[in-house]
């Protein structure tokens, strides 16, 4: 038998009627230095996230422009609850099935955690995010006591306010 919450969660923070509702990190919007890690052959760069809407491809218009890709190949989106989605527009594999709960819908779409792994033609992106950060990771992952004892954490921030992001100190 389960013990539930005021939420009708199950003590692994799983409402009965939501399904998965991934815990949170209580970090500010957009903490975390959310980054690209990009290669192809012998090529290497990192490409900082920093505003909501990231599109990548081949056009002179992309944020982030990757030759031998589609025009639009594929984007990135900070959505509302402080979570980076990809979606590809193009071929190129990624790392969870689009029908894995904590996914977001559609067909080709991934919440992105750190070590997600997406490729665009010849490139593979991975994304990071300091794990303080990093939502998927409990009460700030092994920084913040994962693996210990751990109750149910309190509801997500409330970042309906708009984006409050932290100015960046690492240039």
């Amino acid at each position: 038998m389960d013990a539930r919450d005021d939420r009708g969660a199950d003590d692994a923070g799983i409402p009965d009627d939501e399904g998965y509702v991934p815990t949170t990190t209580h970090a500010e919007w957009g903490a975390g230095s959310p980054r690209l890690r990009i290669t192809r052959d012998d090529d290497r760069a990192e490409y900082a996230i920093e505003s909501d809407l990231v599109r990548i491809g081949s056009a002179d218009d992309s944020d982030l422009r990757l030759a031998d890709t589609e025009p639009l190949h594929a984007t990135i989106t900070h959505d509302e609850r402080d979570e980076y989605v990809l979606e590809l527009h193009g071929e190129g594999e990624m790392n969870a099935s689009p029908g894995t709960d904590a996914t977001h819908g559609g067909a080709r779409t991934e919440t992105l955690r750190t070590g997600a792994r997406f490729t665009a033609g010849p490139w593979t992106l991975v994304f990071a995010r300091e794990e303080f950060a990093d939502h998927g990771r409990p009460y700030g992952g092994r920084e913040g006591g994962e693996y210990s004892d751990q109750p149910v954490q309190p509801p997500r921030p409330d970042y309906s306010d708009g984006p409050q992001r932290e100015p960046r100190t690492d240039a």
